[in-house]
């Protein structure tokens, strides 16, 4: 088995993370009728040019609705979150489908993450055209044609590390099919996800399907096991102590996997978990990691925080537990018009289900700019009580100070579905001024 190394460092290898197509390359796109809200008198202009000209959300000729992403909250989290895994020995892996935006993967891998991590074969085709160099596919990867693309990438690109879950014998055997068939002459690195309970999501159930997976692996000539890792945040009846219950497992199998010399050889030990509401329960379990065979790359994986939110991550982010450690900021703002004031207890502007998460909350009203001097006052007895598909429908108590022009400023929950509903927002600094756009790929 080898010497025993300290697991409590956190092997990190000395590779290039981002490289082969620079982001400063989307600058140079023209700015047109495909991205909402921008200055219909930007039309020709680059990107570039655009955001060179710095101008102003408000009355730099944006159109309304609009997203507006705070500069100073964004960099804020981004050095929060990189603070945190130094802290605690974690290398860090956020998941990219939050963002899907390069131009944020390469601030995320410039404030020290390992990597980025994806859900499906098309976000790890941005991450590449973007020269991403190592990447975290959390999920078990069977369609012939990605793996044939994957295989094509690994043998182009020696710098080039990539990992996916497998959690099934047979997709272990499709997998190597694959692979055989496409020529491989790498082999793909896997980790065997385990099933954080009955009724969860995807993952092995227990751990002698676990074993017998890891079995299937070995057989293989293809696939190489390096690791362990899982997703805590489908744990049944998710708390505190069910959590590092289930953490405990995770590292118990990654364990025994040592023992019996079921990891691939000379290879640093992958043990990953961490989403966005309990990675401080994977700090706490992961610091208690015992001695294995190789080094440990202890792995985090929460993407939620680049923006944060004003809703469900604002309720469940362990900051909220752990306050000494910092606070994250909601990064994003959607601006909306008061476009009618049928009566004087309701209101709609022109933002709707096109433009503003829904899933988990309503956007909630929070601030509102005067349509005829400018002035930003707090929406006071103003309420957001629902979405169609263009419209927000607003409640106003009474005395509530709201008239047709009015904007108003929304905070939003739920960042990957705020992203996904924009190809280009504005990154704004707080007196307004635009700074630069953000590009997404979705």
């Amino acid at each position: 088995m080898g010497v025993a190394h300290d697991a409590t460092t956190t092997s990190i290898e000395e590779a290039p993370l981002a490289a082969d197509r620079p982001v400063s390359g989307l600058a140079d796109e023209p700015v047109d009728h495909r991205f909402k809200a921008l200055p219909p008198d930007a039309e020709g202009l680059t990107v570039g040019a655009l955001a060179a000209e710095r101008r102003n959300l408000f009355t730099g000729g944006f159109t309304t609705p609009v997203l507006a992403l705070s500069a100073e909250s964004v960099e804020h989290n981004l050095a929060l979150l990189e603070t945190y895994s130094e802290r605690h020995g974690l290398a860090f892996a956020p998941h990219g489908k939050t963002s899907m935006s390069p131009q944020l993967f390469a601030r995320q891998l410039e404030h020290g993450a390992w990597g980025i991590t994806a859900a499906v074969p098309h976000q790890a085709r941005v991450y590449r055209a973007y020269g991403i160099r190592r990447i975290f596919l959390a999920n078990e990867l069977v369609d012939a044609a990605a793996l044939r693309w994957l295989a094509a990438e690994l043998d182009s690109d020696p710098e080039f590390r990539f990992v996916c879950y497998v959690d099934s014998v047979r997709g272990v055997e499709l997998m190597d099919e694959a692979l055989r068939a496409a020529g491989a002459s790498r082999p793909v690195d896997v980790v065997v996800e385990l099933g954080a309970g009955e009724g969860a999501r995807t993952g092995v159930r227990t751990e002698a399907e676990c074993a017998a997976v890891a079995d299937a692996v070995a057989a293989t000539g293809t696939l190489r096991l390096v690791g362990v890792a899982g997703y805590e945040g489908e744990v049944p009846e998710a708390s505190g102590e069910r959590v590092r219950d289930w953490l405990r497992r995770l590292v118990a199998l990654a364990v025994g996997f040592d023992r019996a010399g079921r990891f691939a050889a000379g290879e640093e030990i992958l043990i990953s978990a961490g989403g966005s509401a309990w990675f401080d329960a994977v700090a706490d379990v992961f610091a208690q990691i015992p001695e294995l065979s190789a080094p440990v790359l202890k792995l985090l994986r929460s993407g939620a925080y680049v923006s944060h939110d004003d809703g469900h991550y604002r309720h469940l982010t362990p900051f909220n537990r752990v306050p000494e450690e910092g606070v994250l900021q909601p990064a994003f703002r959607l601006w909306a018009q008061v476009v009618s004031r049928p009566t004087a207890e309701q209101a709609f502007l022109n933002a709707g289900k096109r433009d503003a998460a829904y899933d988990l909350d309503l956007p909630e009203a929070q601030v509102v700019r005067s349509g005829r001097d400018g002035t930003v006052r707090p929406a006071a007895g103003v309420s957001v009580t629902g979405l169609s598909d263009q419209h927000t429908w607003v409640r106003t108590e009474p005395g509530a100070e709201l008239e047709v022009g009015d904007w108003v400023g929304m905070g939003l929950s739920h960042p990957c579905t705020s992203f996904d509903k924009w190809q280009l927002i504005p990154l704004v600094a707080a007196d307004g001024t635009v700074t630069d756009y953000i590009r997404t790929f979705f």
